[in-house]
C-alpha cells in the first residue's frame, strides 16, 4: 500500500519526479527542464530508453507535423482525426483520442526550437488502409533525425541497444545513433543542457507516497534500498508496460508468456502497481501491441516483418491469415484463432529455397543465430518435396500440398481471394507496391517456426486528456500522472498506424508535464 507523508523522511526534493527513460520518460523530464522545473528522471535499468530504444524507425504517428509539411505532406488534422475515430471506435474516450491526433504536431513545433531535436519523415503506411481517411502514401509518421556517435559519445554505452547488443552480446555501434537510440540519446544531450534535470539508472519507483489524497513524492529502490524523495508538483509514471511480469500477464489475461516481449526485462508493472496502490483506475489491462514472432533457439519469438516470400499454415497444414497484414493485426489475428482452436502454437512459415534456407525475413529485428542453431533445435525443416516436409512438422501431406498448389495459382493474378493478402497498401509496402506474392515451386522447401510476440502491453492507469490520473469515480489524482505504455492506450485495442505507442508516450508526457507546470 501506498505510504503516507508522516511516514518517510524525504532525502531529496524536486519539482517532478519523472519514472522512466524511453520515449515518454525522456520527453517528460526534457519538457519539465525546460519549464524551469526541478526534475529527477529515475530508469530501473542500467540502460536509458527502455523499449523505445529497440525500436529501428523510432517513429511517431503525428499527422500534419513541421517535419512532414516541411517534407510537401498533403493532409489535414481532421483528415486524420476522422481516420484514427474511425479505426479506434469508441472503446476509448473521444477527447482522448482527438488530443492525441491533435496534439503531435504543436509537440514537434516546440521540441524543434531546440537545436539537439530534429525530426524527418519516414513514410510508413496508415495499418488500415480502407479506414476513410487513411493515409497510404505514409506521411503521418515521423522519425528521429540519426545522430552520429561522435555527436554524443557520453551515451554510447549508456543508451539501451541494437537487440543484437542486448541478445548476442554484438558490439555497440560506434558510428550512428539511429531510430529509437537515436530518439533517447537526442533528448538526453537536451536534457543535459539544464542543470535543473537529474537523471539515475538502476532506480526503479516502487511505490507512491500519499498525503491527504495526493501523491506528494516516491520511494526510489537502490541496490536493494528505499530512499523516500519529495515531488513538490507532481510524479509522472513513463516507465513503460508489465510484459515483462508473467505473474502480472497471467493475472489480467495477456495471452503470450515474457519470454517473447520485446521490451526490456525491467518492465515489470512496478508503476502500474504503485499507481493501483494509490487508487488508479485501469483500464485495457488484457491488451498489447503484438506481431507474429519468429521463434530462435533461445526459445524466444521475437518481432518479425518484411516478409518476401512465404506463406503461414496451421496445424492443419492450411494457411490462415493474411502473412502480409500489419504485425498487430496479424498478431490479433493468430491470437483469436488459438483461442478457438482454429490455430496452434507454434504455427509455420513454408518457403522454398529463391533465398536459400534462412527464411525470407529482411527484419527479424537481430541478427539470425547459425542455421545449425535451428535445425538443432527443430525450428527450422527442410525436404525435397513438400509431402516429406509436412512429416516433419507434423501436419497433413496432402492438406500443405493443396495449400501451397492453390496460392501458386493465384501468384500470376496477383489477386489473394482467400486472406486479402495485397489489399492494402502496408501490405505492398515492402514489395515494391506490387502485390506481395511469390510462388513456392522451387525445392528444396522450408519450414520455420512462428510464435506470437508483443512490443509491450498497452493497458494500464486511465488518464484525462492532461495526463492526470483518475479514480474509479473520474476524478482525478492529485499530482499523479501517466503516459506511454503505463497509461491505458487512447488507440484501445487498435494500433492504427505506425508509431503510435511512441507518439502517445511523448505527447502524454508532455502534456502531464506542461499541466503539473502551470500548477501551484
Amino acid at each position: 500500500m501506498p505510504m503516507t507523508a508522516t511516514t518517510p523522511e524525504w532525502t531529496r526534493e524536486y519539482d517532478v519526479i519523472v519514472a522512466g527513460s524511453g520515449a515518454g520518460g525522456v520527453t517528460g523530464t526534457y519538457t519539465a527542464a525546460r519549464e524551469g522545473l526541478s526534475v529527477l528522471m529515475v530508469e530501473a535499468s542500467d540502460k536509458f530508453g527502455g523499449t523505445t530504444a529497440y525500436s529501428g524507425g523510432g517513429g511517431m504517428w503525428f499527422p500534419c507535423n513541421p517535419a512532414l509539411l516541411r517534407a510537401g505532406a498533403e493532409d489535414s488534422v481532421d483528415d486524420a482525426l476522422t481516420y484514427y475515430r474511425a479505426v479506434v471506435g469508441d472503446r476509448t474516450p473521444v477527447e482522448l483520442q482527438e488530443t492525441y491526433v491533435r496534439g503531435g504536431a504543436p509537440l514537434i513545433e516546440y521540441l524543434e526550437t531546440d537545436a539537439n531535436l530534429e525530426f524527418v519523415p519516414l513514410p510508413w503506411p496508415d495499418y488500415y488502409g480502407k479506414a476513410p481517411k487513411a493515409k497510404l502514401d505514409g506521411m503521418r509518421h515521423t522519425m528521429p533525425n540519426p545522430l552520429p556517435v561522435a555527436d554524443a559519445p557520453e551515451y554510447k554505452d549508456l543508451v539501451r541497444g541494437p537487440l543484437d547488443v542486448d541478445r548476442h552480446g554484438a558490439d555497440t555501434p560506434n558510428d550512428m545513433y539511429i531510430g529509437g537510440r537515436a530518439l533517447i540519446a537526442r533528448f538526453l544531450k537536451a536534457i543535459a543542457a539544464y542543470d535543473n534535470a537529474t537523471t539515475q539508472l538502476g532506480s526503479p519507483l516502487v511505490d507512491l507516497v500519499i498525503d491527504d489524497g495526493a501523491v506528494v513524492g516516491a520511494i526510489i529502490e537502490v541496490d536493494g534500498k528505499r530512499e523516500a524523495i519529495r515531488a513538490r508538483r507532481g510524479v509522472l509514471l513513463a516507465s513503460g508496460g508489465f510484459e515483462g511480469n508473467d505473474a502480472m500477464r497471467a493475472e489480467f489475461g495477456v495471452p503470450g508468456v515474457a519470454r517473447d516481449t520485446m521490451g526490456p526485462a525491467t518492465n515489470q508493472g512496478l508503476a502500474h502497481r504503485a499507481g493501483i496502490n494509490a487508487g488508479a483506475d485501469v483500464d485495457l489491462m488484457d491488451q498489447a501491441w503484438w506481431s507474429p514472432g519468429l521463434t530462435h533457439p533461445d526459445g524466444r519469438s521475437a518481432f518479425a516483418l518484411w516478409f518476401t516470400g512465404g506463406i503461414f499454415v496451421n496445424q492443419d497444414g492450411k494457411r490462415f491469415v493474411n502473412e502480409s497484414a500489419p504485425y498487430d493485426r496479424l498478431g490479433r489475428d493468430v491470437l483469436r484463432q488459438v483461442d478457438d482452436g482454429t490455430a496452434t502454437l507454434p504455427f509455420w512459415m513454408i518457403y522454398d529455397d529463391k533465398e536459400g534456407e534462412v527464411p525470407p525475413i529482411k527484419a527479424a529485428n537481430f541478427e539470425f543465430y547459425p542455421t545449425q542453431d535451428y535445425r538443432d533445435a527443430g525450428l527450422w525443416h527442410t525436404a525435397d518435396t513438400l509431402e516429406e516436409l509436412a512429416a516433419k512438422i507434423g501436419v497433413p501431406a496432402d492438406a500443405l500440398a493443396a495449400t501451397v498448389a492453390r496460392f501458386n495459382e493465384q501468384v500470376p493474378t496477383g489477386v489473394d481471394p482467400d486472406f486479402g493478402r495485397g489489399d492494402e497498401a502496408y501490405d505492398r509496402a515492402f514489395s515494391g507496391g506490387e502485390p506481395p506474392l511469390v510462388t513456392i515451386d522451387q525445392g528444396p522447401f522450408h519450414a520455420a517456426a512462428f510464435g506470437v510476440s508483443d512490443l509491450g502491453t498497452k493497458g494500464g492507469l486511465k488518464t484525462d486528456v492532461a495526463g492526470n490520473v483518475l479514480r474509479a469515480d473520474g476524478t482525478a489524482i492529485p499530482g499523479l500522472y501517466a503516459a506511454g505504455n503505463t497509461m491505458a492506450a487512447p488507440s484501445g485495442t487498435a494500433y492504427p498506424g505506425g508509431g503510435n505507442p511512441i507518439g502517445t508516450s511523448m505527447l502524454f508526457s508532455h502534456l502531464a508535464v506542461r499541466d503539473l507546470a502551470a500548477r501551484a
